[in-house]
């Protein structure tokens, strides 16, 4: 018997789909609300640690994923300059376990859709263009305003992102912060070369790479200080990501000719926070990037969200009721856990602010895989 029996959901991303997949498989009736009309097609590539793709296993979706992705091993750095000579070859750790490869690449709305199609096979219902306007919970239910509607549930997840409305609604304060680094991003065609994920250290970004996501794409980043560049129409971005490229020779000159042939670029600003314990109000709770963001310095955004999802689902599946035992367990299981890599992607983000030659980004980035190589 599950704690609950009539769950919603709020938001159709990662974190939330998850969470739908797991309480539909054990019987739970799901309602997945998402604002946007439809699952949207647009978006880059996404960087999925182990850990994360013991995650997709556990979900029942790691065989299309994988089909759907570019899986390696390693990390190629690079200097900037002419030649873009390569200083070394690192071998990630396997935070899933020896099963899984160290990372893999994917186009995101390739990922969205897996997620999404097995949500959908478990039984939940999926409701696009709901908005989430109010949410009351009680001891024994939640009452949820969506879609002009009140409808009751046993249970309330927000999983809607940096921006939550449910965060809102709940009366929880902390929001996301900005750390001083801006980020672009573009989808481009994959050099035959390129078979893993590649950083470049120095030159007038932070850091630029590229990651593959399949047999003839990947996406291309570069880091730097946070500007204003979110008013640029997609000319002017495609522009500034190119002139910024510059000093970065080796598949980086592919990268700038898909720029100039028409290839998008999209800036954001990295952010971070962790709302403190409890991520719960009553019978709502929020989850993934609503309770907690890192920069993608090790790109574990996705995989903390999926952790929170797994753990959630887990414990409403093995409990009779949702209970402060309930939420206790919960909560120590997943906010250290998300505060330590929030905490490492903010450090090693700041070592590069700091232009601190000295740091061990290295030795950091091993410490966190190893515990992360520990099941959430």
């Amino acid at each position: 018997m599950t704690a609950i029996t009539r769950a919603a959901i709020v938001g159709s991303g990662v974190t939330g789909l998850a969470a739908a997949i797991q309480l539909a498989k054990a019987g739970v009736s799901v309602d997945v609300f998402e604002t946007k009309p439809e699952l949207s097609p647009l978006g880059s590539g996404i960087s999925l640690q182990g850990n994360a793709l013991r995650a997709l296993d556990q979900l029942g979706v790691w065989e299309a994923a994988r089909d759907a992705g570019y899986p390696f091993d390693g990390l190629t750095l690079r200097a900037p300059g002419p030649d873009a000579p390569v200083v070394a070859q690192l071998p990630d750790v396997k935070s899933g376990g020896p099963a899984y490869p160290a990372g893999m690449g994917m186009p995101r709305p390739a990922l969205a859709r897996i997620l999404l199609d097995e949500a959908v096979r478990a039984g939940a219902k999926i409701h696009f263009g709901s908005k989430v306007t109010g949410v009351r919970p009680s001891d024994s239910s939640v009452e949820l305003d969506v879609a002009g509607a009140t409808v009751a549930y046993d249970l309330v997840i927000g999983a809607d992102g940096l921006h939550s409305t449910v965060r809102d609604l709940i009366g929880i304060e902390t929001r996301p912060a900005p750390t001083g680094m801006g980020i672009w991003r573009a989808f481009v065609s994959r050099p035959r070369d390129v078979e893993r994920t590649e950083l470049y250290y120095g030159g007038p970004a932070y850091i630029a790479g590229y990651t593959p996501t399949g047999e003839d794409s990947m996406y291309a980043i570069l880091v730097g200080d946070a500007e204003d560049n979110f008013g640029a129409d997609a000319e002017q971005a495609t522009r500034l990501m190119l002139e910024q490229s510059r000093a970065y020779s080796g598949p980086w000159d592919s990268i700038r000719a898909d720029l100039e042939a028409g290839a998008q670029a999209h800036y954001t600003w990295f952010t971070q926070h962790v709302v403190p314990a409890p991520w719960n109000r009553g019978r709502v709770v929020i989850v993934g990037d609503a309770a907690h963001s890192c920069p993608p310095t090790i790109a574990q955004g996705a995989a903390q969200g999926l952790e929170d999802a797994l753990v959630l689902t887990e414990l409403l599946i093995a409990h009779d009721e949702v209970s402060d035992a309930l939420w206790e367990q919960f909560h120590a299981r997943r906010v250290p856990r998300a505060s330590m890599v929030v905490d490492a992607s903010v450090q090693l983000g700041q070592w590069q602010l700091d232009h601190d030659r000295e740091a061990d980004a290295g030795g950091l980035i091993f410490s966190v895989s190893q515990k992360l190589s520990e099941p959430a």
